[in-house]
């Protein structure tokens, strides 16, 4: 049996409340690399907070979640969960 988590994440900017969308198989190390500005995408984006994850037991349905979350669709999908954090 895998015990491998595959997660699926949501950034936030404090600078201008953007999201982003990754993948990663090490949550903590990832959302730390983020936050250093290591990660070209984000890193003129700092600071960053992470808002939401979904953990998947498969590799396939992680990267499923990440490329839907990333559609028009996605993305109303997405704000419409975590509608009431972006509303406050």
């Amino acid at each position: 049996m895998n015990s491998k988590f595959y997660y699926v994440y949501v950034l936030q900017s404090l600078k201008d409340n953007s999201l982003y969308v990754g993948y990663t198989t090490n949550l903590k190390q990832r959302i730390a690399s983020h936050k250093k500005g290591e990660n070209f995408s984000t890193r003129y984006k700092l600071p960053i907070k992470l808002i939401f994850y979904e953990a998947y037991l498969e590799k396939s349905d992680a990267k499923r979640r990440e490329l839907y979350f990333k559609t028009t669709k996605g993305k109303t999908t997405l704000r419409t969960m975590l509608k009431d954090y972006l509303d406050r």
